[in-house]
């Protein structure tokens, strides 16, 4: 299950404290406490899985390292290690307490999201000509610690579109080295598959429908995701009584959701055209011209349809 929603609290590590103590060794006199270490940060770091966000279902409070104490004879305290958490790029992070949101969008990106606290002063920090044996000494400081909201919102350079059943997952199987479930039944996808073609990052977005702007079936929890692809395929099923209506219903759902969504380039497919006469290609192609000038039909199972689409996909590429 894909996990692209989760809330966790942060918590850096805090500063360690000082340390008072007089030197130890014969003839020699003073304050020789050391200070305590720093706290461990808290950095989220991008990487390509993703299911990346799934190490926070059950796990939802984190901890960095607290900084040790300072110790006699002039030893500082070690500072706590600092907590890297990886998570998938394009994820949005939010700070609950303020609303303030940061987003990670390349493989390797750091942030840092909580701040190590302090260390501490020994007392060695606090020795002068008119205080040569101190016993003043500092605590650290604690750690900075938030509620976050991650939120994943996949980054794809084509995102695939449609109703239910239309063969999303069975175009991006014949194009990439994806295997997405294929099933002759609706929402057999039932989270996001990302596939490769060349450089080109391909996503199937599950199945929309009627209302799904209104948070009904599947649709709002992946409504967002479409609003990070560069370019859309939108795939209307032959095997469709109405495709041009078919066609509305997705266009309004994310014009409701998002107008941005509906200014991105889009490419119409009227898929699995192997399943019906040419005569029924033909009307629905006309249907749809009406609303959208350029429609292709095409088919896994037809070659000539497939390269079609890799044309269009190559050109895209050119132009990343």
């Amino acid at each position: 299950m894909l996990i692209d929603n989760v809330t966790i609290k942060i918590q850096a590590g805090s500063g360690g404290r000082g340390a008072v103590a007089f030197n130890r060794n014969l003839m020699s006199l003073g304050p020789a406490g050391g200070s305590g270490g720093m706290g461990g940060s808290v950095y989220f770091e991008g990487v390509s899985d993703l299911n990346a966000l799934h190490q926070f279902r059950h796990k939802k409070e984190i901890k960095a390292e607290n900084g040790e104490n300072g110790r006699p004879q002039f030893k500082d305290g070690s500072s706590g290690n600092d907590l890297i958490l990886k998570v998938p790029i394009g994820t949005v992070i939010t700070k609950i307490q303020t609303g303030e949101t940061e987003e990670i969008i390349k493989t390797g990106e750091k942030i840092l999201v909580a701040k190590g606290g302090c260390r501490g002063k020994g007392n060695f920090k606090f020795r002068s000509s008119v205080n040569t044996s101190p016993k003043e000494f500092q605590e650290g400081t604690p750690g900075e610690n938030f509620t976050l909201r991650l939120e994943l919102k996949l980054i794809a350079d084509v995102g695939f579109i449609g109703l239910p059943n239309v063969g999303k997952s069975s175009l991006l199987n014949e194009l990439t080295k994806a295997k997405s479930k294929v099933a002759n039944y609706p929402f057999t996808t039932l989270e996001p598959n990302l596939g490769a073609y060349y450089e080109l990052i391909l996503a199937d977005i599950p199945g929309l429908i009627e209302g799904a702007s209104a948070g009904k079936g599947l649709g709002i929890k992946f409504l967002r995701h479409i609003e990070r692809t560069k370019i859309i395929f939108h795939l209307i099923s032959a095997e469709s009584k109405n495709p041009a209506e078919d066609y509305k219903t997705i266009k309004h759902e994310l014009e409701t959701y998002s107008k941005e969504l509906t200014k991105k380039t889009e490419y119409l497919f009227l898929s699995k055209s192997d399943t019906v006469s040419k005569e029924e290609i033909k009307k629905k192609i006309i249907a749809l011209n009406n609303i959208h000038k350029n429609v292709l039909p095409i088919s896994i199972h037809d070659w000539d349809s497939l390269e079609k689409v890799k044309k269009i996909l190559n050109n895209i590429k050119s132009k990343k």
